[in-house]
């Protein structure tokens, strides 16, 4: 079958609207990673994203009385950049239909390439679903963004390109999983030429739905994915393409968004350009493979999948990317509320530069300090640290592997309230568009009263909301089935110890 692959993408027709993207050399990071370590740059694509090329290889293949009623997509961004420019091309219409809560700057994009847009539900897959009704009504074209062998075959042309590029020696080519449609088309043609050549593949640990596949022998539907890395989250892979995954992938990697933020900088470092959480993937997985297996002076390839990021995003990104290099540790300290405290704590520390520090009264005999601390050794220094720490006699908690803590806590030090009854605590992701806090507040209506809530926007499809609410225990059963009605995607903290520490009573208080 790699054969017939390989004829696929050798005649792929993408070079009406794809370049030929360069393989770059990242110097700084084969510095520290003591390999060389390669880009291959699909980030610099008209649309900033290697989709355009399996799009338009699919579109192509279409006669006119195939298309003439038009071809549809459903897609929240780069997929729905490249069926808009693939259908302009070749003077089809085209009609993308995108969740509601997909950024305006990829809406304007997708029309500005000549597509019409039509926003629908929330998420990929309600935008899917109401883009294939369309289609049989309407007689339209589908456009499937991965699980389709001409799309497959036209992702598959950026192996061809790189393998043309580096004739020498090649180690590993890391690639990022969404639906399996990429990796499907470049491991087909590097296992047809190039065999010995490794085909690695990368899902962040919040979308491992590819992982999950070839670990369990079958496709998974996942219960749910995290929105972070937009561009790969899907619940279950294709059906093509986890049918080559099995064949021809060797490797399944996960990474946390953390360690994502991280290699986004790396690429920056080195390149100067601005990769979308999906395009910095693979390097992330590169930068844990050398470190898991310490290979050294190996020739490896990181796929740059794409670069359409907002620019609300990198805030974020920039707060994260430290944590993700183990270079800042996030602490909870508990000290003696006295005068001299502060300074003694500050000694404790030593020389080590202080990234954040918030602090808060919890009575008259402890303060609780919420600390951010920069590191020069990693993960080793971080547990030296707060053993060094430990042995002076302070009660310490590691927040840096804290997701709560790193997306709210850091930002509400100052929170106690003693005489609340029957605080539950959740932390959820809204749909960011109009009328997501008013469907909350609307499903809950006066049943119960909202005692704590911090929002937080960064520019992504969802906003990240923490909610305390009290509840009494005779009724947790009815808010469980409010809980269920409202479809938001959770997470119950009451016993985060980021909670107890800085904005509830007790570990479990409520509970």
């Amino acid at each position: 079958m790699s054969e017939s692959y390989l004829k696929m993408i050798l005649n792929s027709r993408v070079y009406d609207v794809a370049s030929e993207t360069p393989l770059d050399f990242a110097k700084n990071l084969s510095r520290r990673l003591g390999n060389s370590i390669w880009l291959k740059r699909e980030d610099l694509q008209s649309v900033f994203s290697f989709k355009l090329r399996g799009a338009y290889n699919k579109i192509a293949s279409l006669d006119a009385a195939t298309c003439a009623n038009g071809i549809i997509a459903a897609s929240a961004g780069n997929h729905a950049q490249g069926v808009a420019l693939a259908a302009h091309h070749r003077g089809i219409k085209s009609l993308i239909v995108m969740p509601r809560t997909t950024p305006g700057i990829k809406v304007e994009a997708v029309r500005a390439l000549g597509g019409k847009t039509l926003l629908h539900g929330d998420t990929y897959n309600e935008a899917c679903d109401h883009a294939l009704q369309l289609a049989a009504e309407r007689g339209m074209v589908f456009i499937h963004p991965y699980d389709d062998p001409d799309v497959i075959a036209g992702q598959g042309t950026i192996a061809m390109e790189l393998l043309r590029q580096h004739r020498d020696t090649l180690d590993a080519v890391f690639v990022p999983v969404g639906g399996g449609g990429l990796i499907a088309g470049i491991a087909a043609y590097i296992k047809a030429v190039r065999p010995e050549i490794r085909v690695i593949g990368v899902e962040p640990d919040e979308a491992p739905c590819m992982t999950e596949a070839l670990k369990r022998k079958r496709r998974v539907v996942l219960d749910q994915v995290g929105i972070f890395v937009d561009g790969v989250a899907v619940r279950q892979a294709g059906k093509e393409p986890y049918r080559l995954a099995r064949k021809y992938v060797d490797d399944m990697i996960l990474v946390s968004v953390d360690e994502i933020c991280a290699a986004t900088k790396d690429i920056f470092d080195d390149t100067r350009a601005m990769v979308e959480p999906a395009g910095a993937l693979a390097v992330a997985a590169i930068k844990k493979y050398v470190e898991q297996t310490g290979v050294q002076g190996q020739q490896l390839v990181a796929i740059n999948s794409g670069a359409n990021i907002n620019f609300d995003r990198l805030r974020y990104v920039a707060e994260r990317a430290e944590i993700g290099e183990r270079r800042e540790a996030l602490i909870a300290v508990t000290i003696p509320e006295q005068p001299g405290s502060f300074l003694r704590f500050c000694r404790s520390i030593g020389k080590r530069g202080i990234t954040e520090f918030n602090y808060r009264y919890a009575d008259s005999s402890d303060a609780h300090v919420f600390a951010g601390v920069q590191l020069a050794d990693g993960d080793a220094e971080r547990e030296e640290l707060i053993a060094a720490l430990r042995s002076e006699g302070y009660p310490v908690v590691d927040m840096t592997d804290n997701e709560m803590a790193k997306t709210h806590i850091r930002f509400m030090v100052g929170g106690h309230a003693p005489s609340l009854e029957n605080e539950i605590l959740y932390r959820f992701e809204f749909p960011e568009r109009p009328g997501a806090l008013l469907k909350f507040l609307s499903s809950m209506g006066r049943n119960w009263n909202i005692s704590l809530f911090h929002y937080r926007n960064h520019g992504a499809a969802y906003g990240r909301v923490l909610v305390g609410i009290q509840v009494p225990p005779s009724e947790r059963g009815l808010f469980q089935t409010f809980l269920d009605k409202l479809g938001y995607v959770y997470f119950e903290e009451i016993e985060n110890p980021a909670y107890s520490l800085f904005l509830g009573q007790t570990a479990g208080a409520g509970a």
